[in-house]
């Protein structure tokens, strides 16, 4: 079975989509004065923020994605991990399980929105989208882990909440277990299995 477990950050163990979408929305009506409905920003779940902000026509990146950071603190307080994620990966730790962490965010938004939560003790290696020159859904990220972490990718398997994510495990050879409790529609994500909650990712080794 499985002795290397990745996940995703944002939608499978962090629920960041209301600070991720309000901040955004915010900046934009700020910076931009453009008023966009939360649903007409999914898209941007699961990707870097810079492309993203190239899908919205912005054309000074660098300074919209430092405005998007800047507005970020004032929904900080809407971040949670997800409930049972703290337990699931005590429990991997336990069985000696290696986890790490394949991320659209950069090692600053991870020092930022995850860091201060706690988890990243249970955690040996991580991929940000500083570190590879292509992003989700390109395998690059994944393969990047693979190298780093000397896991088989046979034995790997990533769990995530987009169908950026299942495509990337896919090009990369790596099994894909879908989060349903962060994901917003499971009928399009093809992925191997489907989660209902963590601790169904524990009953899956345990088979």
């Amino acid at each position: 079975m499985y002795n290397t477990i990745i996940f995703d950050v944002d939608g499978t163990l962090m629920d960041t989509e209301r600070a991720v979408l309000g901040s955004l929305q915010k900046m934009l009506k700020i910076d931009y004065d453009r008023d966009i409905e939360t649903h007409e920003l999914y898209f941007v779940l699961g990707i870097p923020g810079v492309y993203s902000l190239k899908e919205l026509g912005i054309h000074d990146i660098h300074k919209a994605h430092a405005r998007w950071e800047h507005f970020m603190k004032d929904f900080y307080h809407s971040i949670e991990v997800f409930g049972g994620i703290s337990d699931l990966l005590i429990t991997l730790k336990q069985r000696n399980i290696n986890q790490g962490i394949v991320t659209s965010k950069t090692t600053q938004e991870l020092q930022d929105d995850f860091v201060p939560f706690g988890l990243m003790d249970q955690l040996t290696h991580f991929v940000c989208a500083d570190d590879t020159l292509k992003h989700k859904p390109n395998p690059e990220p994944l393969l990047k882990f693979l190298e780093i972490s000397g896991a088989d990718p046979v034995t790997s398997i990533y769990i995530g909440d987009t169908i950026y994510d299942y495509e990337c495990a896919r090009d990369a050879g790596v099994d894909f277990g879908l989060a349903l409790w962060g994901c917003k529609d499971h009928t399009k994500i093809p992925a191997k299995y489907k989660f209902e909650q963590p601790n169904d990712i524990i009953k899956l080794l345990s088979n």
